[in-house]
């Protein structure tokens, strides 16, 4: 259960709505505003569907599997509060779903570092190295779209079906503020890896595979801070204007749209820009 009472909800919401989204025009300001009011005074300690009630008050993981063929109609009504739920009843656990967003370059960007040194030793130059940098940031903005669309949004009904999607995105929409399940956490990464490196392997020489890696590894440092930053910043200036507002679209307005975060390259590509924002530039 949130410490903050509905009314400080609603304020809180209000304030990040106004004070830090990016909204221009005050026509999305209102329908923003309408749909968390609705949502923040229609809200209690637990939420029902169905013959199942979820209870807020305990751990959720094993609890939201039990929405069935409703967990997706639960999971895209947001609650808006910097505090996020419990998700498992033993602490060490619990302990490894939780990440501060600075975690994320000071473990990582040594890694790519690495990464970049062994194909510079394998006899690489620098120019070289760019091209293999640019290129792995390259594919990580197509691994990045690619993950949102079709992982991260899959439609699940089943009870693991619908605890592995809240484990893995869905507690992020459930919760869009909970600043410590933002990022993606370094275990679950550094265990991703691994089929990342064989998969650059197969089209890649040994000596490029380094190269290519760092720099896909690099994106998604740049992609996870660059998530937390627009949640939580509050960018006065393009890009990152245009970012937070695009970002805040996807969450609260148009949910099964523009599923870019550093960019909306992909989504323009791919046709899935909101028709509010086609006339947006990247």
């Amino acid at each position: 259960m949130s410490r903050y009472s509905v009314k400080e909800q609603a304020l809180f919401f209000v304030r990040f709505v106004h004070g830090n989204s990016g909204f221009d025009s005050s026509r999305d300001c209102i329908v923003l505003l309408s749909f968390g009011c609705f949502l923040l005074f229609s809200s209690s300690s637990a939420m029902v569907a169905l013959d199942y009630t979820v209870d807020l008050n305990k751990p959720l993981v094993f609890q939201v599997g039990h929405l069935g063929e409703r967990y997706q109609e639960w999971v895209h009504q947001p609650i808006v509060s910097k505090e996020g739920p419990r998700f498992f009843s033993n602490g060490f656990i619990e302990s490894l779903t939780l990440t501060k967003w600075y975690a994320i370059p000071l473990i990582w960007l040594p890694v790519v570092c690495w990464c970049f040194s062994r194909s510079l030793q394998m006899g690489h130059t620098i120019q070289e190295l760019a091209y293999m940098a640019a290129s792995g940031l390259f594919i990580w903005t197509l691994t990045e779209y690619t993950l949102h669309r079709f992982l991260f949004h899959i439609e699940t009904k089943s009870y693991w079906a619908n605890t592995a999607h809240y484990l893995l995105h869905g507690c992020h929409h459930k919760h869009p503020m909970d600043g410590l399940r933002l990022v993606f956490p370094p275990a679950a990464t550094a265990i991703l890896l691994f089929p990342f490196w064989n998969l650059v392997k197969m089209f890649a020489t040994p000596s490029t595979t380094p190269g290519l890696l760092g720099g896909g590894l690099l994106g998604y440092v740049i992609y996870d801070c660059t998530h937390y930053y627009l949640h939580h910043g509050q960018p006065s200036t393009n890009p990152g204007k245009h970012l937070k507002t695009y970002h805040l679209n996807h969450h609260f307005r148009i949910q099964d749209k523009g599923f870019g975060i550093t960019s909306s390259f992909w989504d323009i590509i791919f046709g899935t820009l909101p028709a509010s924002l086609k006339k947006k530039s990247i």
